[in-house]
């Protein structure tokens, strides 16, 4: 198997490709093309490479003018400023006249290098799926981003594509091809399913494999499309399994946790748990440590799934297995109470 690539640089090298094959495919950068990775394409093409400066709504309007004339504009920067710098650009010429414009958002969540607090997007999941028009996709690999970046340059319209920094395990099953709207199910489980989105799937897999052990039988999926959510794989899940919890590199508000409560919550109400930073801001530090201290890593998934089973047992007022009882510790509790 190749090495495992960071996700801005699969980015970076699948958008080179993509513009080897059209010529209409033009990238205009924020002073970050060395950080993103686009400085791939600004080299290989650099009469189609704009460099706009740290001036994100200019950069915004530039692009959608470039679109009606034809051309396929990347703009790229960090989510941060795509999401709250350039809002009113983003939500007006871009969500409101529908123009085919893709925007990147690099550096997303908390695990985005030691930037801290302000230049890390916690919010852009929320505001991008509330804007009319505009698709969201976040792959959760190398694999997957190599192909999200063709799939939503073909896809007419805007697109907001949540870029991480680093490399994180792969997880795409061999064969498998990217769709937007389409989730993909990881590995089968009957007890609880957990659903993620980005580097949060190989934190999913990872939480699986620990219910395993525990005669917890998970399954996995990746919803790597936010916006059109995969309503059928929800709903199929939900009746399925009969507990679910999410997990994200966002705020539970507003993001995944929040589209997937929306869609069971309409169509086959179970036991929900999301998993995510808990309505705070991050700081610098390393992935993991992050991970942990902000209970996103998988022990924390676990815990949540071990809650969400517990709930459905109660709900239908089935015995409880000795070996997941005694796994619902104080601690663990009060995961549920914060998140409830």
């Amino acid at each position: 198997m190749n090495e495992v690539k960071p996700i801005r640089e699969a980015f970076g090298e699948a958008l080179v490709a993509l513009g080897q094959e059209d010529d209409r495919v033009v990238v205009l950068d924020a002073d970050l093309a060395t950080s993103t990775k686009v400085i791939y394409f600004a080299e290989a093409f650099p009469h189609r490479f704009y460099q706009m400066g740290v001036a994100e709504q200019n950069m915004v309007g530039v692009a959608a003018g470039m679109a009606l004339m034809g051309k396929i504009p990347f703009v790229s920067t960090f989510g941060v400023f795509a999401s709250k710098r350039a809002a009113d650009q983003v939500s007006m010429l871009l969500g409101y006249a529908r123009t085919n414009v893709k925007l990147i958002g690099a550096y997303s969540g908390i695990v985005s290098g030691n930037n801290g607090a302000t230049h890390q997007a916690i919010e852009d999941l929320a505001i991008m799926r509330a804007i009319p028009n505009m698709v969201v996709v976040e792959p959760a690999d190398d694999v997957e981003m190599s192909q999200a970046v063709r799939a939503v340059a073909y896809h007419y319209g805007p697109v907001y594509l949540r870029v991480t920094r680093d490399a994180w395990p792969r997880v795409s099953p061999p064969g498998y091809q990217f769709c937007i709207g389409k989730a993909c199910t990881i590995r089968e489980g009957t007890d609880v399913t957990l659903i993620g989105s980005g580097m949060m799937v190989s934190q999913c897999i990872a939480a699986a494999e620990r219910l395993a052990e525990e005669g917890i039988s998970a399954r996995v999926i990746n919803m790597s499309t936010i916006k059109p959510i995969d309503r059928e794989t929800i709903i199929a899940a939900s009746q399925e399994t009969g507990a679910i919890v999410t997990a994200e590199n966002h705020n539970i508000l507003g993001g995944l946790g929040s589209c997937v409560a929306e869609v069971v919550v309409e169509t086959s109400p179970v036991p929900v748990l999301r998993v995510g930073l808990c309505d705070t801001w991050g700081e610098c530090g390393p992935n993991q440590a992050l991970l942990e201290k902000y209970r996103m890593g998988p022990e924390a998934i676990a815990a949540a799934a071990r809650i969400v089973v517990r709930r459905k047992a109660e709900r239908d007022q089935m015995p409880i297995p000795d070996k997941w009882g005694e796994k619902i510790t104080k601690r663990e509790g009060r995961i549920a109470t914060v998140r409830s």
